[in-house]
């Protein structure tokens, strides 16, 4: 069976959203976890989680087959606590970083990526490695990369709004990377014009310069809007589904992206495997949190036979 490699950080999503209503339960890196774990396959995981969280965290994923968590490390105090709000008026959510775990340990995490047939790297608090310690992790892989940008575009602040920021040093950030993903607002910090999203002449440019450095597509999410796939030589929008109840849309980049790495890995176009990203990331737009994701994907989508 393919063994997927998980790199990010367990976070504690507390969620308000203007219009009504609010969540909180576990949040981060286990979106992808739940996902792929909810499709049969083995994952291999590496994040740091508050010791606080333990509890919470052992009860929610202990039941999750091919989980290995020995990458899984606790650290002191409450951990990542992100406070999120949503309102209709905002083109992108709002964050606040309450607390924050320690960088993980690229020297520990190096000796431990043998043997993997993809590794999906998600910067949940954009804390959890340095350039440093990102450029000796994807110089150890000779596997696919699955880089998720996220919060690594976010000004570097603890207890108030975190404003989005152009990217420093981007081309080392995504040297080396197979499959980039990241939303519009995103991406303009990556092209390093964060007061606006790019137009389509500027999101091509900036593919091609990912391709230069060895990207096989870029992922832009769009929300109810669906995805623009860029390949080399091909662009194509996948259309979301016109979805049911929306109850949380947090997570649903992160279910996308699992989903979408799992097909092309099995050999699908990723024209194809994100079509099935999208779809699922419509459903899992009428869950909330990460237990409820896992039974859903488990509960949905039959595994696929092993290669």
């Amino acid at each position: 069976m393919p063994v997927f490699g998980l790199i990010g950080t367990v976070t504690a999503d507390h969620i308000v959203r203007e219009e009504g209503g609010s969540f909180e339960g576990l949040g981060g890196v286990l979106y992808q976890a739940a996902v792929l774990c909810g499709l049969g396959e083995s994952v291999r995981l590496f994040s740091h989680c508050g010791e606080d969280l333990r509890p919470i965290v052992e009860g929610t994923v202990r039941d999750w087959p091919g989980l290995d968590r020995a990458g899984l490390r606790y650290v002191p105090g409450p951990g990542n606590q992100v406070f999120l709000r949503y309102s209709e008026r905002l083109k992108e959510r709002e964050e606040v970083l309450r607390s924050v775990v320690p960088r993980l340990d690229p020297g520990w995490i190096r000796p431990r990526l043998g043997g993997l047939d993809a590794l999906l790297v998600v910067f949940n608090s954009g804390y959890d490695l340095d350039l440093a310690g990102w450029r000796s992790i994807v110089s150890r892989m000779s596997s696919p990369i699955w880089l998720d940008t996220h919060s690594l575009v976010l000004d570097k602040k603890i207890g108030s709004h975190r404003a989005y920021v152009a990217l420093a040093d981007r081309r080392e950030w995504i040297s080396g990377v197979a499959y980039l993903q990241a939303n519009r607002q995103e991406l303009a910090c990556l092209i390093g014009r964060p007061e606006r999203w790019p137009d389509r002449a500027e999101t091509a440019a900036f593919a091609e310069t990912a391709f230069d450095l060895g990207a096989r597509a870029v992922f832009v999410t769009m929300g109810k809007d669906g995805v623009l796939v860029l390949t080399p030589g091909k662009t194509r929008t996948v259309r979301a589904p016109r979805a049911g109840l929306v109850v949380d849309t947090t997570g649903c980049g992160d279910v996308f992206c699992a989903r979408t790495l799992q097909l092309i890995d099995r050999g699908a176009s990723v024209f194809e495997a994100a079509e099935a990203g999208v779809v699922l990331a419509s459903k899992a737009a009428g869950r909330a949190g990460v237990r409820a994701t896992y039974e859903m994907v488990r509960d949905s989508i039959a595994p696929l036979p092993a290669p």
